[in-house]
């Protein structure tokens, strides 16, 4: 009869053992690359960043522009021509609002409907060069949005400066 004979759990599966011994070791030098690497590299880092930020302190401050004066208009309100539209969609509230711009001292060059009447907020629009009375427009008639011409032609303005397009708000 054959017996076998009983052989220890290490001589079973050697290549286990071998496999532990061998990440440990990999282990322990990865941790001794690190703390090399952090050693080596940190007081040249340090360094760097020391003077990088002795030099940003002691730069002289950026050089400011002065504060400049918002551009004044050029025309004045009666000069300023303004072309009131319907955007939406309401009868008679282009007529209305052109009213109220006459009284604020506008020159009314033109009343109708806007291209579309799906406008949410009430815009004034400049043509290049008229952004000081766009922005005085603005003020007066307390509307939020000032932009250049979006979604006009300059030959849609009928020689106007401005465009009020009225919104729902």
């Amino acid at each position: 009869m054959e017996h076998s004979i009983p052989q220890p759990l290490d001589l079973a599966h050697p290549w286990r053992t071998r496999a532990i011994i061998a990440g440990a070791v990999a282990a322990v030098e990865l941790l001794v690359l690190l703390v090399a690497g952090i050693v080596l590299v940190a007081p040249a880092l340090g360094r760097h960043v020391r003077h990088a930020a002795t030099v940003k302190a002691l730069a002289p401050t950026a050089t400011t522009k002065h504060a400049t004066k918002p551009e004044q208009p050029t025309l004045s309100r009666g000069e300023t021509s303004v072309l009131v539209l319907n955007g939406n969609g309401r009868a008679g509230a282009a007529a209305a609002a052109a009213e109220r711009v006459r009284g604020l001292g506008y020159m009314i060059g033109g009343v109708g409907n806007a291209p579309q009447t799906s406008y949410g907020r009430t815009v004034v629009m400049y043509r290049p060069g008229f952004r000081p009375e766009a922005v005085r427009l603005a003020h007066d008639a307390r509307i939020a949005i000032v932009t250049p011409l979006d979604g006009l032609r300059r030959s849609q303005l009928q020689g106007a400066h401005l465009a009020l397009i009225l919104g729902t708000r």
